[in-house]
């Protein structure tokens, strides 16, 4: 563990302790603690709105799913480990594999978010989002899709998590309103370390998040660091990121209304250099600090951007970009950052002048155009 993961779990540590520490006494509230070898998802199933489940220092192979409202899921620091079931060994023949995948592929819109593949999953319900959920002070590693996914939640709070080597994306998030991630490390996940969208899987305008906040995480050596996808009032501030192929990703498309109200402020995203190959939606990504594309009135300020440098068409420090399904960005705000080692340069900016963003105060050497630092 480097100094650096262990700086963010000694705040982690502080600042968790501080939050059950002052949490008023009750009766009728309960700490349900979980020692290895036994069922955590057990003591979830169990634990009555106000309840703590307290998951002592191991190693348990499973997932969770919680469903209680006002439920805190904690454990004591990294030393919790939630890690995937160990898989069985393949005895059957080809043909009865194949039969299987094909069953298993069918019912997969039947399982839950858990059985799919993810760590933690706070799930909310058609009848209204799941309200007041913690997630705390463990390690979620190894699962071949998702470490924490949160879907229809208000007022989660996820802090002091490790999510470490996960298929997919670190910690996620649809259809939540309200969320704070703070005094995470999410780090060598498959696609972004931290990702929040309205929906992952409809296409529509962007949603209000009510305030949705992002400080203070370490996010290191993912595809992405932070991705806030078709929302808007959403704070990304404070954090370190750095050796992934690029930083903070906030973008829109050609719905309504568009992706916005975005605050980007204060962060140090450095040497975001690390080569990913492209996709379906995006070209390859190497050198990419801080990008918008296809949103409006966000304001991006105070960050530190040095050394982000690539050939990607998205490589450089702080880029206005051009959305490739043709949504214009409007009355975006980049002022008072310090750029320095961004290639092919410190700030660029692909929209025309008509749409009223404006490049101020800005500490740096290059842009394109001329004339922005």
């Amino acid at each position: 563990m480097t100094k650096r993961h262990i700086t963010y779990l000694a705040c982690t540590a502080a600042l968790c302790g501080s939050l059950i520490g002052a949490a008023p006494a009750s009766a009728t509230h309960h700490v349900l603690q979980v020692h290895p070898g036994e069922s955590i998802q057990k003591a979830v199933d169990a634990a009555e709105p106000g309840d703590t489940v307290m998951v002592l220092a191991g190693t348990y192979h499973e997932s969770v799913q919680v469903t209680t409202p006002d439920l805190t899921l904690t454990g004591v620091g990294p030393e919790t480990v939630l890690q995937p079931v160990a898989k069985a060994k393949k005895t059957k023949t080809t043909t009865a594999a194949k039969a299987e995948k094909a069953m298993a592929k069918k019912a997969a819109a039947q399982k839950s978010c858990a059985e799919q593949g993810d760590g933690v999953c706070v799930v909310g319900s058609k009848s209204g989002p799941l309200e007041n959920v913690t997630v705390a002070r463990m390690t979620v590693s190894g699962f071949s899709r998702n470490g924490v996914m949160a879907v229809g939640t208000a007022n989660l709070n996820v802090h002091g998590v490790a999510a470490v080597k996960n298929g997919q994306w670190g910690i996620a998030e649809e259809r939540s309103v309200h969320s704070v991630y703070r005094y995470n490390v999410v780090r060598d996940n498959g696609d972004a370390g931290l990702f929040l969208a309205n929906s992952i899987t409809t296409e529509k305008g962007a949603t209000d998040t009510e305030g949705t906040v992002v400080e203070h995480n370490l996010l290191e050596n993912n595809r992405l660091g932070v991705t806030v996808r078709r929302l808007r009032n959403v704070t990304v501030s404070d954090n370190s990121v750095t050796g992934n192929c690029g930083g903070v990703f906030v973008v829109g498309d050609e719905n309504k209304p568009k992706a916005g109200r975005i605050v980007v402020a204060d962060n140090q995203i450095v040497k975001n250099n690390k080569y990913c190959k492209k996709t379906a939606r995006l070209p390859f990504l190497q050198g990419t600090g801080i990008v918008l594309t296809g949103t409006e009135d966000a304001l991006v300020t105070g960050n530190t951007v040095t050394g982000n440098s690539g050939k990607s068409p998205l490589s450089g420090g702080i880029l206005l970009f051009k959305s490739f399904v043709g949504a214009t960005s409007d009355k975006n705000q980049v002022t008072r950052n310090k750029l320095s080692g961004n290639a092919p340069a410190d700030l660029v900016n692909q929209e025309a002048a008509k749409h009223g963003n404006s490049f101020k105060e800005n500490s740096c050497k290059k842009s394109k155009p001329a004339g922005l630092c």
